[in-house]
């Protein structure tokens, strides 16, 4: 079955604009992801869903530079713009990912989808947020390209369409769900860009890892935090 990370990302952020392309340790924090992307061993690729706004031309030219599948659709319809992707990609299974995670751990995302393939025929939605036990900024989830499209067609409500997940996560009597938790509750710690306090935050993790390992771990921010409270 072919699995897609559909990531959404657009420039038009109410509380810090243009966060996907700000600048740390020399590369766009999209960048920064995309990479990190490309070392889930589970996935079999990976799209960048953005918006038809002249707004998001940066990110389309980021994605032609890095050889990234990308698709543009609505920008207050994200719901629709994953189906759309989903459509034009061939996705069997949907990896939700979104852009304001530039440190999440490819290993979290393999985890999830490896318990999602082995236990395909209990649930409809695997995800570490129902019940947070990650640090915000870990966010997977996963769903079956049928679930996508049920919620694709009957979901209209504002919420539902803007937050793509509601119309399936906020209905256990209609779909199946299943949370992963982590081995201790680390949701305190928050690894997520939405804020400038986020970025700062974000950015000093960055000059304190990068360097030495480009792509550290959760547990390597868990321990620098733990020494750095």
């Amino acid at each position: 079955m072919r699995k897609l990370i559909i990531v959404q990302a657009r420039m038009t952020s109410t509380r810090l604009p243009g966060k996907v392309m700000k600048i740390v340790c020399g590369k766009p924090l999209l960048e920064h992801l995309i990479n990190r992307l490309k070392r889930v061993k589970c996935a079999d690729q990976i799209v960048i869903a953005t918006t038809v706004n002249e707004t998001e031309d940066i990110i389309v030219e980021l994605c032609k530079k890095l050889d990234i599948s990308y698709y543009r659709g609505s920008e207050e319809d994200v719901l629709g713009r994953y189906y759309e992707a989903a459509v034009e990609y061939g996705g069997d299974i949907i990896i939700r990912i979104t852009s304001d995670c530039p440190v999440i751990d490819p290993e979290v995302i393999d985890s999830l989808i490896n318990f999602y393939t082995d236990n395909i025929d209990k649930y409809d939605y695997v995800s570490n947020t129902l019940k947070r036990t990650y640090p915000k900024g870990m966010d997977t989830e996963i769903i079956s390209f049928d679930t996508l499209k049920d919620a694709h067609f009957n979901a209209y409500g504002p919420f539902d369409r803007e937050h793509v997940m509601p119309f399936i996560n906020m209905r256990p009597q209609r779909f199946r769900l299943y949370n992963i938790l982590y081995r201790t509750d680390m949701s305190r710690y928050r690894l997520t860009v939405d804020t400038p306090d986020d970025l700062k935050l974000i950015t000093e993790i960055f000059e304190a890892l990068y360097s030495e390992k480009p792509f550290f771990s959760l547990k390597d921010i868990l321990d620098l935090m733990e020494r750095n409270p």
